[in-house]
C-alpha cells in the first residue's frame, strides 16, 4: 500500500497550481494523509485569505468522510438524507465541490482541498492532481461515476 510522502503532495499542488493558472485562478491547495492531517499547503499570489481555511476544509472532509466534497453539496440540501451534515465535527465538515480523496489499492490514502473559484473549477483543477496521482500509480479512478453519500464512487 502507497503512503502520501511529502514529496508527492508538493507534486500534486504543482500539478493543481498549473491548472489553476491555466483557468486563470489564484487557488488555495491543501493536501492531506490518510489521518486527514494537512501534509501540504500552497496559496497562490492573490488567492483569497477565506481559502486557506476552505481548502483544507475540503481536503479534510474528502479524507474523513472517503468521498469526494461534492458528493455531500447535494446530499445536505435541505430535505435531503443529509442535512445539516455540514454542523457536525464542530462545523469542520466542507459541503463545498474541491475535495477529492486519494485512492491507492481501493483505499483512502489522502485527500486534495482546493478553493479559488467556483465548486465545479475548484473540482476541475482538485481533479488535474488526482488524475496525475492516479497515472502515477497506474490505479483506475473511482471517482468518475455519480453517486450518494456513503458510497464510493463520486459526482464531479
Amino acid at each position: 500500500m502507497y503512503k502520501l510522502t511529502l514529496e508527492t503532495a508538493k507534486y500534486l499542488i504543482e500539478i493543481a497550481e498549473q491548472k489553476a493558472r491555466q483557468m486563470g485562478l489564484n487557488s488555495s491547495i491543501a493536501i492531506v494523509d490518510d489521518g486527514a492531517n494537512l501534509i501540504a499547503f500552497h496559496r497562490m499570489d492573490g488567492a483569497r485569505i477565506a481559502g486557506i481555511e476552505i481548502s483544507q476544509g475540503k481536503a479534510w472532509t474528502s479524507a474523513a468522510m472517503q468521498m469526494p466534497t461534492a458528493n455531500l453539496a447535494q446530499s445536505a440540501l435541505p430535505g435531503s438524507p443529509s442535512f445539516g451534515i455540514n454542523t457536525t465535527n464542530h462545523g469542520k465538515l466542507t459541503i463545498l465541490g474541491g475535495g477529492i480523496p486519494l485512492m491507492s489499492h481501493d483505499r483512502v490514502i489522502g485527500g486534495i482541498g482546493v478553493s479559488g473559484g467556483t465548486s465545479a473549477q475548484d473540482i476541475e483543477v482538485a481533479n488535474a492532481s488526482v488524475n496525475a496521482f492516479t497515472s502515477m500509480h497506474g490505479a483506475r479512478d473511482p471517482w468518475t461515476a455519480s453517486a450518494r453519500i456513503g458510497s464510493n464512487q463520486s459526482y464531479r
